[in-house]
C-alpha cells in the first residue's frame, strides 16, 4: 500500500504477499473492506498496546511527539485516509481507531499535568496533545507538496516547550 498506494490493494496482491492463495484471503474477509477494516483495527490495538509502553515512562509528551514523527506510520495513515475518502466502513474505523488512541494519550498525560506545573484551563492536555499529533503530519503533507515554510520553527518551538516540561535525560 505504501509502494503503489490502496488501489494497488486486490486479493491477489495480499495473497501473493502472505504466501497464500487469494481464494484463502476472500475466505477470511468477504470483501476488500472487511480486510481493510480488520488491518486498522488490529494494527489499532497493537499501537495503543506500544504507545501505552512508551507513555509510561517519565516522559509521555516526547513519546507521544516520537509516535506523531513516526514518517512510515505517517505516510500510511495518509493512505488509509485516502481511501477513507471512498470507503465509508474504513472511515469510521478510522475515526474510531484515532479516538482510542487519542483517549489512551490523554488519560496518561492528563494525569501528569500538574506535576508538569501546568493548568488545564489555560493549556488544555488535549489541544496540547492534539498540536502533537497534527504538526508532524501536516509537515509530512506539506513536504510531499514542496512547501517547507515555518516547518523548522514549529519543530523547534515543539521541542522548546518539550524541554520545559520534560527536560532531555540523555
Amino acid at each position: 500500500m505504501l509502494d503503489q498506494g490502496y488501489g494497488a490493494v486486490t486479493f491477489r496482491s495480499v495473497a501473493n504477499a502472505a504466501g497464500v492463495a487469494a481464494g484463502l484471503v476472500q475466505y477470511y474477509f468477504p470483501s476488500l473492506d472487511d480486510l481493510f477494516v480488520a488491518v486498522l483495527r488490529s494494527a489499532t490495538d497493537r499501537l495503543i498496546a506500544d504507545l501505552q509502553r512508551a507513555t509510561e515512562s517519565d516522559q509521555p509528551l516526547r513519546g507521544a511527539w516520537a509516535y506523531a514523527n513516526n514518517a512510515a506510520g505517517t505516510a500510511l495513515l495518509m493512505e488509509f485516509m485516502a481511501l477513507a475518502n471512498h470507503r465509508s466502513a474504513v472511515r469510521a474505523v478510522i475515526g474510531e481507531g484515532g479516538e482510542r488512541v487519542r483517549q489512551a494519550l490523554l488519560t496518561t498525560i492528563r494525569s501528569r499535568w500538574a506535576a508538569y506545573g501546568l493548568d488545564e484551563n489555560t493549556l488544555p492536555p488535549a489541544a496540547v496533545l492534539f498540536l502533537l499529533s497534527c504538526i508532524p503530519r501536516m509537515i509530512y503533507l506539506e513536504e510531499s507538496l514542496g512547501t517547507v515554510t515555518g516547518h523548522a520553527e514549529a519543530t523547534a518551538l515543539v521541542e522548546r516547550f518539550l524541554d520545559q516540561v520534560e527536560p532531555p535525560t540523555a
